[in-house]
């Protein structure tokens, strides 16, 4: 099971605590927002799959970089409607059959999953 904790102090700022990590979320400056980290969960999530497939298939990706990027909706309810997000090997060529394989597999990565299943939600207050 996943579990994270947020606090906050009465700012702007949450301390996000995940077993021995803590970051810290912010909208005025002093952290990462919450959109960004939603799309940083996802490019990361993406991330760590490019590197499983690469391992499998012993490909050398020395470097790569990846983007994440969106924007709300102009009208409520906001939310994200497309994510785009992009990968740059840094100078890897890959031939075509293989990026396909790749893309099916990191396709599979949890966040991504999650964002595509619509999943259920629930906020209740203590």
């Amino acid at each position: 099971m996943y579990h994270v904790d947020i606090i906050n102090s009465g700012d702007s700022a949450f301390k996000v605590k995940s077993n021995d990590y803590e970051f810290v979320v912010d909208t005025k400056g002093n952290g990462i927002t919450p959109p960004d980290a939603l799309l940083a969960s996802l490019g990361t999530c993406v991330g760590v799959y490019l590197r499983k497939y690469a391992e499998g298939a012993r490909i050398e990706l020395k470097q790569l970089s990846i983007s994440a990027d969106a924007e709300f909706t102009k009208e409520p309810p906001y939310c994200f409607k497309q994510i785009n997000v992009l990968v740059d090997f840094k100078g890897t060529k890959l031939e075509e059959n293989r990026k396909e394989g790749l893309l099916r597999f990191i396709k599979n990565c949890p966040v991504h999953n999650t964002l595509k299943a619509d999943p259920i939600v629930d906020i209740k207050i203590s």
